[in-house]
């Protein structure tokens, strides 16, 4: 067997355990790691065409696992100006201004990573920003990517004019007047003023994913659970694989929407397992609620303002019975439910399916924002996984609670945030990811996000819910080893065995011992996939 690769001096960290395994040396050949030894003997192993690299006592780790991202639509969603950054609505009026002078006559000004919290008391509404977007046609995604704000002349571009009915639980919100405010929540609303915006061509969308996945990869990815497959996106993917231009292993479960027939769930099935050498489909994505900032999660008790009451699936036993058909095929689930009533419900019709069909496909939840205890145990019992992204609880809400998620939840559903340790505790297995691009995708960021909980912008500033901090060698199994169980690949993935993936993310210092504050900040080294170096140092 030829070895393809050696790494030397390195310190191989096993996340099983959290020490480091008493070998220095690793060969690939393959793709696999073929040979785990000391310098002397591993170096024995080269030939000529084998790529020998020295680390320099580097650390070691399986790659990293992005668990929730959406890299087709978020290298869509994420052009145009970033708002992200901006503290108030002053910022936003100032940014936008400098946009808007610089567009041509009649351009579109597309915007992201609006966070509503800059509005304040004050409904989120075009009115605020038309000052400054004056007979702009402006999209202006929020930061939850579930909704979008557009100006009067988007909505006249876009002959919307008043309320819609759709077959999902979306809104044009209209004020009282049945005018619209220019909010559009969820996707079915938002895509009425999407169709009438320019699109940019296939070229440019591929070669803006292209350099999404290079930054991924730069950052220490290696892999990463996608949670959609909506338009040619598994065109694109299989483009890259095909041009050796993929830099990540991408598992992608396509959409499941309300309406579904019986043909639409064939074909979800005879989708399963299809991709190419680095990406494959595998399981459905279903949403079970909105999100609690726009009111369109699914609550026990409605929120401060009444909203946030009902299902994303105007029949919730109609999503149960997709869930008992996709299990009887054998088709793993991911269902995004956010608030309580969303969780108990996915639950509930996971438990029916097992009573009527035995053990067999790995379900997740997405997502869960705040769920009471009696909610927690019912994860490890029904072996349904807890996917979740720590970082939005780092840096959308606040531990004073003053932040608009907090306030519509109020104190007692508030100080139930992310309950990613007493998930964990109960036994449910926890993975951990960004959903990008609603967060920043660099592994170690989430990581330590889920270490420390506190806005990444300023560390200084108090953690939300301390008590629910994973540990860290806690945050590096749900990067590593859950990520490769929730796939169904804990015999080939997540760990550094012989004969595992060479999918290996070699970082400067060992996260284990990095600080908390420090971890985001930790030099990546190299990154390999599949036993190819993807991004190496130029010094290494």
């Amino acid at each position: 067997m030829r070895v393809s690769l050696v790494l030397l001096s390195a310190r191989l960290l096993d996340p099983a355990s959290g020490e480091l395994l008493p070998e220095t040396a690793m060969a690939v050949s393959d793709g696999r790691i073929s040979a785990l030894g000391d310098d002397r003997d591993i170096r024995a192993l080269a030939g000529s065409a084998t790529t020998v690299v020295d680390l320099g006592g580097a650390v070691v780790t399986p790659g990293l696992v992005d668990g929730h991202l959406h890299p087709v639509s978020g290298a869509e969603l994420t052009r145009g100006l970033d708002l992200s950054g901006c503290a108030d609505i002053d910022d936003v009026r100032g940014r936008l201004a400098a946009e808007a002078r610089s567009l041509a006559p009649g351009a579109w000004l597309r915007g992201w990573g609006l966070d509503p919290n800059v509005f304040g008391d004050r409904p989120v509404a075009a009115s605020a920003l038309e000052p400054v977007l004056a007979g702009v046609p402006a999209m202006l995604q929020l930061f939850d990517a579930h909704s979008v704000l557009a100006s009067d002349r988007a909505l006249e571009l876009a002959g919307v004019d008043g309320p819609r009915r759709f077959d999902q639980a979306a809104e044009v919100v209209c004020d009282d007047r049945g005018r619209p405010t220019g909010l559009l929540l969820e996707d079915a609303a938002c895509a009425l003023v999407e169709r009438a915006a320019p699109r940019p061509t296939r070229a440019e969308r591929r070669a803006r994913l292209a350099e999404v996945l290079r930054e991924m990869a730069a950052a220490g990815l290696t892999g990463g659970h996608a949670m959609d497959a909506n338009g040619d996106s598994l065109d694109l993917y299989a483009e890259l694989d095909a041009d050796d231009a993929l830099p990540l292993r991408l598992r992608v479960a396509p959409w499941c929407q309300p309406g579904s027939d019986v043909d639409s769930l064939r074909d979800l099935v005879a989708q399963q397992g299809t991709g190419g050498r680095l990406w494959r489909t595998a399981g459905v994505k279903l949403f079970m609620d909105g999100t609690i900032d726009n009111g369109t999660a699914w609550l026990e008790r409605p929120d401060c303002h009444g909203e946030s009451t009902h299902a994303f699936w105007p029949d919730p036993e109609a999503y149960a019975q997709v869930i008992a058909e996709l299990h009887r095929e054998g088709v793993p689930t991911a269902t995004h439910a956010i608030g309580d009533a969303a969780v108990r419900h996915a639950l509930d019709s996971v438990e029916r399916a097992l009573a009527h069909s035995g053990a067999g496909a790995r379900h997740r939840v997405e997502h869960i924002e705040t769920v009471p205890d009696d909610t927690l145990h019912r994860f490890a019992e029904l072996g349904v996984i807890a996917s979740m992204q720590p970082t939005h609880c780092c840096d959308f809400t606040r531990a004073d609670h003053t932040d608009n998620w907090s306030r519509r939840l109020g104190e007692e559903r508030a100080s139930r945030a992310w309950r990613c340790r007493d998930l964990w505790d109960s036994g449910a297995t926890v993975v951990l990811g960004s959903d990008w691009p609603i967060a920043p995708h660099p592994p170690l960021g989430v990581m330590a996000g889920a270490r420390h909980r506190r806005p990444s912008r300023d560390l200084t500033l108090p953690p939300h819910n301390a008590d629910q901090a994973l540990t860290a060698l806690q945050a590096l199994q749900a990067m590593t080893l859950h990520p490769a169980y929730a796939a169904g690949e804990e015999h080939e993935a997540g760990l550094l065995r012989t004969g595992y993936r060479a999918d290996l993310t070699v970082l400067s210092g060992n996260p284990l011992t990095t600080p908390d504050a420090e971890l985001s900040a930790l030099p990546v080294r190299m990154t390999v996939l599949n036993g190819h170096i993807i991004h190496r140092e130029p010094d290494l």
